[in-house]
C-alpha cells in the first residue's frame, strides 16, 4: 500500500520519499521546531533518515506514514504531516511540523484535515491521537481546531504532555456542520 497525495485549498502534500532527506532533516533540526517535536534535541542526518525510513515502511505495509507539505506555488518542503503508530500499541498520532516562516497562517490544521480525512474516511480507521508538550499552545490550538478533544495529561518519558483525540464519528459529524446546505 502506498500513500496518496493529498491536494487543499493551498497545499499539496506528497508521500515523503529518500529524497526528502535533507529537508525534513533541516526542518527537525530548526531550533524553533525541535523545541517540542525532538524535545530539543539536534538530531543527526542518520537519526533523521532513521525516522523517515520507519514512516516510508510504515506507509508501504499498512498506509499509515508522513507527507512532505508544498505550497501550491512552490516545489521547496514546508513541512512534514503524518501519522505514526503510539509506541507499544495500536494507537495513531497525528505528528504535524512547519518551518517558522509558515506558522500561524492556519497551515498545520489544513494539512492536518487532509490525513485526518484519509485516516478516519478513506481508512476507516476508529480514531486517531495527538499530544504536545504542554508549554506548545499553537499546537493545542491546532488540535482544537482540528476538533480534537482533550483525553488527559500524560507523560512521554519526564516530559508532561496533553493528549487529544478525535473518532471517525466526531469527525465525520464535524464535517457534516461545517458543509454549506444545499438548496
Amino acid at each position: 500500500m502506498s500513500l496518496p497525495t493529498l491536494e487543499t485549498r493551498r497545499l499539496i502534500l506528497r508521500p515523503c520519499a529518500l529524497s526528502d532527506l535533507d529537508a525534513l532533516h533541516q526542518l527537525w533540526t530548526d531550533s524553533d521546531v525541535r523545541r517540542y517535536l525532538w524535545d530539543d534535541i539536534v538530531i543527526s542526518r542518520q537519526r533523521a533518515a532513521q525516522t523517515l525510513q520507519e514512516a516510508l515502511a510504515s506507509a508501504a505495509e499498512s498506509g499509515v506514514g508522513f507527507w512532505a507539505i508544498l505550497l501550491r506555488d512552490k516545489p521547496d518542503v514546508v513541512g512534514f504531516c503524518g501519522l505514526r503508530y503510539v509506541e507499544n500499541s495500536c494507537d495513531l498520532e497525528l505528528l504535524y511540523g512547519l518551518a517558522p516562516a509558515y506558522w500561524k497562517q492556519g497551515l498545520a490544521t489544513e494539512a492536518s484535515l487532509a490525513v485526518l480525512e484519509y485516516a478516519l474516511v478513506k481508512l476507516r480507521l476508529e480514531r486517531i491521537y495527538a499530544r504536545s508538550d504542554i508549554p506548545n499552545l499553537m499546537s493545542v490550538r491546532v488540535m482544537q481546531r482540528l476538533g480534537m478533544k482533550f483525553e488527559a495529561e500524560a507523560r512521554i518519558g519526564t516530559l508532561p504532555v496533553h493528549c487529544y483525540s478525535i473518532t471517525r464519528e466526531e469527525f465525520l459529524a464535524q464535517r457534516a456542520a461545517n458543509q454549506p446546505e444545499r438548496s
